[in-house]
């Protein structure tokens, strides 16, 4: 293996350990190689995984000709702290490497001197790419595409559109095909590049391209795009507008960021933090945002503190009910987070609609009353063993079934009405079914309890 492949090789496998352990030896030419050598999108991970400090060291280590697209993997946090410590010159000529995209994305998070700067570098048809993408809504697909798109007309012959090919040096990334267009520039359908190179060089371009290939509107949202991409297997996809005339196209990678984000999001919402947040960021930035979340959690403890209160009494006269109280609660909040993601999935996935939501509360439901009878019955058996008291066995296994029917029709509930609100329930449905199935739980079973014991 020659010294360059041994690089090669050594690079792909440069960890976090690595880097810590350079930085710490001070072998800068030695880490500048290897990062070299790195792909941006790992970078930008090395780069999320560092304290400030040391971030700031590996991010001057990092190449000028890779700044541009490191900087476009980061999380907004991070890319917006590195920035701000960069010489305005620094960002605008990373800023002139970005895709238009990424640089749309990123230009209106920038200060307004920076980013007018930006705006007198760049060439003139860059700029007009650029107002294009921010005519366009946040998280549309007109903010998303790019315009690095290889367009040819319907009217030509195969052995023409190769003759165009060849005058390109290469082909922009993930091109699997060329976008057809009319002479007014209005979108046809797509002509795989398979397509071209195997087919009569004679044809005409109408004949063999593929007219269903299904183009997305511009101001489609982003997470119907993902669909879009899981439905029809696409690689790129045709970007146009209400008259349909091409504007640009949407690539397989944009795809994955949005969903890498919707993933962070789904995953950090649940605990009501932020997807973009940063992991290294101050002690009094990510303090402030946790405090939100904990006051709210602290709001529904004291309900389901406040629900114990009323049967104190009843405590102080049974004490196993104070064992058993827990496992009323756990129960129902496990089999409520089950039914909780299975429904969240479904929204995401444009699953659930009007015409079967009917049918799957009945169906969550049926699941609940089934689950609470069967471990209604273990729960009682085993209670009975502990306590040797017929009573207190009944009473928690009515209350089992109680909390889990509750449980489940709660964790289908509370998503669909959060959505029809127009509130995100991978953010806040976790903590509402938290507190009903708590509260349903401990006044079932307290409740019964009182009634029947004392």
């Amino acid at each position: 293996m020659t010294e360059q492949e041994n690089a090669s090789s050594e690079a792909l496998k440069l960890s976090l350990d690595q880097v810590f352990l350079l930085l710490e030896q001070q072998d800068y030419d030695q880490l500048r190689f290897l990062l070299d050598q790195t792909h941006p999108g790992q970078l930008a991970d090395l780069l999320e995984a560092m304290p400030p400090k040391k971030r700031r060291q590996l991010w001057d280590l990092i190449s000028e000709s890779q700044e541009a697209e490191t900087l476009a993997f980061l999380h907004d946090e991070v890319r917006n702290s590195l920035i701000e410590e960069m010489q305005p010159e620094e960002v605008i000529a990373a800023a002139e490497q970005m895709d238009v995209n990424d640089l749309a994305y990123m230009i209106e998070e920038l200060p307004e001197h920076i980013r007018q700067s930006i705006e007198e570098k760049l060439s003139d048809e860059i700029r007009e790419h650029l107002e294009t993408n921010l005519s366009f809504e946040e998280g549309t697909a007109g903010r998303l595409m790019s315009q690095d798109v290889i367009t040819v007309r319907n009217d030509v012959t195969l052995e023409v559109v190769l003759r165009y090919l060849k005058l390109h040096e290469d082909l922009p990334e993930y091109t699997d095909g060329l976008m057809v267009i009319d002479r007014e520039g209005y979108y046809q359908g797509k002509l795989l590049l398979n397509t071209v190179l195997t087919r009569n060089k004679n044809l005409l371009v109408k004949d063999v391209m593929n007219s269903q290939h299904q183009a997305i509107l511009a101001t489609t949202d982003e997470h119907d795009v993902t669909l879009f991409f899981e439905q029809f297997h696409f690689v790129s996809a045709a970007v146009v507008d209400e008259n349909n005339l091409l504007l640009g196209r949407i690539k397989l990678d944009d795809v994955i960021q949005i969903l890498r984000a919707e993933a962070d999001h789904a995953l950090m919402g649940r605990e009501g933090l932020d997807e973009e947040e940063d992991l290294f960021a101050p002690v009094i930035n990510s303090t402030k945002r946790r405090t939100v979340w904990l006051g709210i959690n602290l709001i529904t403890a004291f309900l389901a503190a406040w629900v114990i209160g009323m049967y104190t009494d009843t405590l102080d006269k049974i004490v196993a009910l104070a064992v058993l109280m827990p496992i009323v609660a756990s129960m129902g909040g496990i089999a409520g987070s089950q039914t909780l993601t299975l429904t969240i999935r479904g929204l995401a996935l444009d699953q659930i609609t009007t015409g079967n939501r009917f049918w799957l509360v009945r169906k969550e439901v049926m699941i609940g009353i089934l689950n609470g009878m069967l471990w209604a019955v273990v729960i009682a058996f085993f209670s009975w063993l502990w306590f040797q008291d017929t009573g207190i066995s009944l009473v928690i296994a009515a209350a089992i079934t109680i909390n889990l029917i509750a449980a489940a029709a709660s964790g289908i509930a509370i998503p669909l009405i959060l959505e029809r609100m127009h509130i995100d329930p991978a953010l806040s449905g976790a903590v509402i079914l938290t507190t009903v199935t708590d509260v349903v739980g401990f006044m079932s079973f307290l409740g019964l309890a009182t009634y029947f014991l004392i």
